[in-house]
């Protein structure tokens, strides 16, 4: 890609968790179209998250999206703590006068997740904190950052959770994670109310069974051997990498007709066949088809959803 042909050049970006996962392939993905994307996250070369991984950091992403072809910029943020965050749009309001893209994708709660209990079963501490950073970061980073981006025409937030509105009707078997995932979907529905009448758009989006750091970890196996999982659970075949959902928002950003999506509840499938995306190893995935479609047939086929 030429510095001619990328269509975000000069484009501003935002992305709020770009530690790892779903966020650190955003921010790359918005860097290989030109743009200048501020990451940030609780990680950084000198101090580790609750998370508990030191293996990624917001450096490191940084420096994966100038790599890229964009300006990687790394600015350690709590999300939490809105003086943090008023001082980091503040930044960004210094050193650029603009911003563009907004992603809210912070997150980092799957370590409190309590799977098949009731509610009065789990514990509320570590479920109210899943609710501290899965929707207070989002709603703290849109009210002090939306300032900013109104200030041009054209703007984008993203919304980033798990699993579309069509299927989240359905209990995300976990009460406080079940919230947390909602949320966002609500936020964009709200935020595009919001936005429309300043020439803005916002939408939620998740990507599918997702490959990131931490659920090849989980799996025991690497990028390079991941469908080695499938032995143990088949239906793993149509989880897709990072790059495909970090390639839905640069298509989503470079869109001059994107306002047509505005508080609409997305996914990487469904975008990589609008724009003609691929995923890194070129196939289009759509998880959340294959995962609604064998709820009423079990002999359904991964292949066909990839």
């Amino acid at each position: 890609m030429t510095t001619e042909t990328k269509p975000l050049s000069g484009r501003i970006a935002l992305v709020a968790g770009a530690t790892r996962g779903a966020g650190r392939a955003i921010a790359v993905q918005l860097g290989v179209a030109g743009a200048t994307v501020y990451v940030t996250g609780r990680t950084t070369r000198e101090k580790v998250s609750e998370v508990g991984r030191a293996t990624e950091t917001i450096e490191e992403t940084a420096e994966l999206v100038t790599v890229a072809g964009g300006e990687g910029i790394a600015v350690p943020t709590d999300h939490l703590e809105p003086e943090q965050v008023r001082a980091l749009v503040e930044r960004i309001d210094r050193e650029r006068g603009r911003l563009d893209i907004l992603v809210n994708d912070v997150w980092g709660g799957e370590h409190l997740i309590e799977f098949d209990k009731k509610v009065w079963e789990t514990d509320l501490t570590g479920g109210l904190r899943m609710l501290e950073l899965g929707v207070k970061t989002h709603a703290i980073t849109s009210r002090l950052a939306l300032p900013l981006l109104i200030r041009h025409p054209g703007g984008l937030v993203v919304e980033m959770t798990d699993g579309t509105t069509e299927y989240n009707t359905r209990f995300r078997n976990n009460f406080f994670y079940d919230l947390a995932k909602n949320a966002p979907l609500r936020m964009a529905f709200a935020l595009a109310h919001d936005l429309k009448d300043v020439g803005s758009t916002a939408v939620a989006l998740t990507p599918g069974w997702l490959r990131s750091e931490q659920m090849l970890a989980a799996f025991g196996v690497t990028e390079e051997n991941w469908r080695d999982a499938t032995e143990k659970i088949p239906d793993f075949a149509v989880a897709e990498s990072p790059v495909y959902v970090g390639r839905a928002v640069a298509a989503l950003a470079a869109d001059p007709d994107r306002a047509r999506w505005n508080g609409q509840s997305l996914s990487s499938g469904q975008l990589a066949k609008e724009y003609g995306f691929t995923d890194a190893d070129g196939s289009q995935p759509d998880a959340w088809g294959f995962i609604i479609a064998k709820e009423t047939d079990e002999n359904v086929s991964v292949d066909d959803y990839r």
